[in-house]
C-alpha cells in the first residue's frame, strides 16, 4: 500500500462531499494519507491564506518518508499567486535525492512547468483527490492508468488518434492549455524544443482554444516541438452562431500550418477517463495506420 500527502494550493474544495470520499476510498483500500486537514481549510475563493498555500508546496522538502505520492486536493485558481515565493531550488534538490511522486492537473499545471523550468523535476499530470478519486464512482480506467504510470518504470499508452503518421520522440510537456498561455514570458515556463507537447482544458469555446494555441504557434513554441498530442477539451461545444466550426476545425486550421505532426484523441485532461502522464519524461510516439502509441521513461516510481 502508498502513503499520499495531500496538498491544497490552488482553489477552495467546493465539494467537501467529493474530497472526503476520495479520502475514504483511499484510505479503505489501504492507503495512508496524511495532511488532510488542508480539504476543508478556506480563505475566500482559496484553499487557505497565500502563506498557507506555499507551505504546503515549500514543505514537501521537509517530507522524510519515502515512496510518498504528493496528490492536489483540486485544482481552480491560486497556483500562480505562489510562484514567485516557491523555493525552486530546495524542490529541485529535494527531488534529486528521494523524489516524492508530485500528481495533478489543471492550476497545478502551474507548478508543474515551474518544476520543469527552474529544476528539471518530472511531476504526474494526472487525478486528484476531489473530482477523480473522489467522484461517486471511481472510474476504473483512469485508476488502472494512474498506478500504471507510477509503477512502471516505461509504459506505452495506446489509442485511436487522428493526425498524420509519425514517429518521433522528445521531452514529454505541457498540461493545461490555459496555464500554459499564463506562464508565457515568465521564468516558470520550461523552455524546451524538440519536445512532445501534450495539451488539455475544460469550459473553453472552441475559438478560445485555437486563439491560445495560436499563441503558441505565433510564439514559435509549437513549431520548435518534435510533436503536439491534444487531450480532452471539456465543455467546449459549439453553438449555433458557429455554423459548423468546431474543435475539428480548428485542428484543421492548425496542421494546415504546422510542418509539426498534431495527434488528437487522447483521453487526458478533466474528464473521470484519463491517463496519468509524467511530465519530463523520455517520450516515443508512434501513430500510423494502427493507431497510436506513446512509450514513457525516465519518470520516478514508487519503489515497493
Amino acid at each position: 500500500m502508498s502513503r499520499f500527502h495531500l496538498i491544497a494550493p490552488s482553489g477552495y474544495c467546493i465539494n467537501q462531499q467529493a474530497a472526503l470520499r476520495g479520502l475514504a476510498r483511499l484510505t479503505e483500500a489501504g492507503h495512508q494519507v496524511d495532511n488532510s486537514a488542508v480539504i476543508t481549510r478556506r480563505c475566500q475563493r482559496f484553499a487557505g491564506t497565500e502563506a498557507e498555500r506555499l507551505a504546503d508546496v515549500n514543505s514537501l522538502v521537509n517530507l522524510k518518508t519515502p515512496d510518498t505520492i504528493v496528490m492536489a486536493v483540486r485544482g481552480g485558481y491560486g497556483a500562480s499567486r505562489l510562484l514567485e515565493d516557491i523555493d525552486w531550488q530546495a524542490l529541485t534538490d529535494r527531488q534529486q535525492q528521494n523524489p516524492l511522486l508530485l500528481c495533478g492537473h489543471s492550476d497545478f499545471t502551474a507548478i508543474q512547468c515551474g518544476l520543469l523550468a527552474q529544476g528539471n523535476v518530472i511531476s504526474f499530470s494526472g487525478p486528484m483527490l476531489a473530482a477523480n478519486f473522489g467522484a461517486e464512482e471511481m472510474n476504473a480506467f483512469t485508476e488502472h492508468h494512474f498506478w500504471q504510470a507510477l509503477r512502471n518504470a516505461q509504459f506505452t499508452l495506446e489509442w485511436q488518434g487522428n493526425g498524420p503518421q509519425c514517429a518521433t520522440e522528445g521531452t514529454l510537456w505541457g498540461g493545461n492549455l490555459a496555464m500554459l498561455i499564463s506562464l508565457m514570458g515568465t521564468p516558470w515556463m520550461p523552455a524546451i524544443d524538440n519536445g512532445i507537447l501534450v495539451l488539455e482544458d475544460i469550459n473553453e469555446h472552441p475559438f478560445r482554444i485555437e486563439r491560445m494555441l495560436l499563441q503558441l504557434y505565433h510564439a514559435g513554441i509549437l513549431a520548435r516541438q518534435n510533436a503536439i498530442i491534444l487531450g480532452s477539451f471539456s465543455g467546449s461545444a459549439p453553438n449555433d452562431y458557429d455554423a459548423g466550426y468546431n474543435l475539428d476545425s480548428v485542428c484543421d486550421f492548425l496542421r494546415a500550418r504546422l510542418s509539426v505532426p498534431l495527434i488528437d484523441g487522447l483521453d487526458f485532461g478533466h474528464e473521470q477517463r484519463t491517463v496519468t502522464l509524467p511530465l519530463g519524461a523520455s517520450a516515443v510516439l508512434k501513430n500510423d495506420k494502427n493507431g497510436t502509441q506513446l512509450t514513457l521513461s525516465g519518470h520516478p516510481v514508487l519503489k515497493s
